[in-house]
């Protein structure tokens, strides 16, 4: 049976590194996978006024929440916190009240950045987040991946072994956790 894998990555930046480590993931993910990255760059801010009739952008970000079996959140740091985009997303698909279509659907977090200390602030966040969503997390392994030069090319292709080894026991486990579901 094939797995719908919502993928939402926090940044929005062309060149994101973040995104770079979602096509990664993709890459090593089990054939039964059907990844999807969830587009978030064009959605409004989050407006109440909004929830029984959400703009277009807003209604396609809420079907593929909706027909996905699992998430997966890649996310920077935005200063010691999750960013701004990522919230918004996430309070979009959580509206209207008693209609969260996060719940109950099994979440792996990773993220990626150019320091040393990662993404780990956010991640703590975004769990307290997910939490209240009533979103199940994958908690080890932990990914708080420091991004190098060539770490990963755009196409998701992983430049040295220890590291495409350590993303490919996080993506087996996260399939294994998520069967459960």
């Amino acid at each position: 049976m094939a797995r719908r894998i919502a993928v939402v990555v926090g940044s929005i930046r062309k060149d994101s590194i973040n995104r770079k480590l979602a096509r990664a993931l993709i890459k090593l993910a089990p054939t039964d996978f059907e990844c999807e990255l969830v587009r978030i760059d064009d959605l409004p801010v989050f407006n109440q006024d909004h929830d029984q009739n959400p703009p277009e952008q807003v209604a396609r970000v809420k079907a593929q929440i909706a027909a996905a079996n699992a998430l997966l959140f890649v996310t920077p740091e935005h200063n010691r916190s999750l960013p701004t985009a990522l919230k918004n997303v996430l309070d979009w698909a959580s509206r209207p009240y008693g209609k969260n279509l996060w719940a109950g659907k099994p979440a792996g977090i990773v993220g990626a950045s150019v320091g040393a200390v990662g993404t780990a602030v956010a991640q703590a966040h975004l769990r307290a987040v997910l939490g209240y969503l009533d979103v199940p997390t994958l908690g080890q392994p932990e990914v708080y991946i420091q991004f190098t030069k060539d770490l990963i090319d755009d196409d998701g292709n992983v430049g040295n072994d220890e590291t495409r080894k350590f993303l490919q026991a996080f993506i087996d486990r996260y399939a294994a956790w998520i069967a459960k579901f």
